[in-house]
């Protein structure tokens, strides 16, 4: 049996000495040019250079309105009307009295009011109540008077 793999290996013997041809001469050899050879391929595949490189550019949605639906639409044609669709900050005006109550827009009959009182001195906690349509209320702690009005 021996002597059927020996001369099976005989009839590989010019194609392995092929080979030791184009072979560094030491394995620690061999091991630095793969991994030089791998190392220059990498560098050659993901390096720029630095005369080659393009300029950055900063990419940005030019117009989002064709793309825009729902409230985020709504929102922009109000904007692009002068309106604020979605108006978040909290209403501002004159203190309210009897005969000229503080009014506050609501798309609802009722809607929750939170009372911060006067300027300066006559500033107190926020007060929380309902507000409801056609029935004024007074803040129980500075006297401010207030109505709601349907938008």
């Amino acid at each position: 049996m021996w002597r059927r793999v020996s001369s099976q290996l005989h009839a590989f013997a010019p194609w392995r000495s092929a080979l030791q041809i184009h072979r560094p001469a030491a394995a620690g050899d061999a091991l630095r040019c793969g991994a030089m050879n791998s190392t220059r391929r990498t560098v050659r595949f993901f390096s720029v250079e630095s005369g080659n490189a393009p300029p950055p550019t900063k990419k940005r949605v030019e117009d989002i309105m064709p793309i825009a639906t729902g409230l985020e639409r709504e929102e922009l044609e109000a904007e692009l009307e002068g309106k604020k669709r979605f108006d978040m900050d909290a209403p501002v005006g004159p203190f309210g009295t009897k005969e000229a109550p503080a009014v506050i827009q609501s798309y609802y009959d009722k809607r929750i009011v939170g009372c911060p009182g006067g300027e300066g001195e006559d500033e107190h906690d926020v007060v929380w109540f309902w507000l409801e349509k056609g029935k004024p209320h007074e803040c129980p702690v500075c006297s401010q008077y207030f109505v709601v009005s349907r938008l």
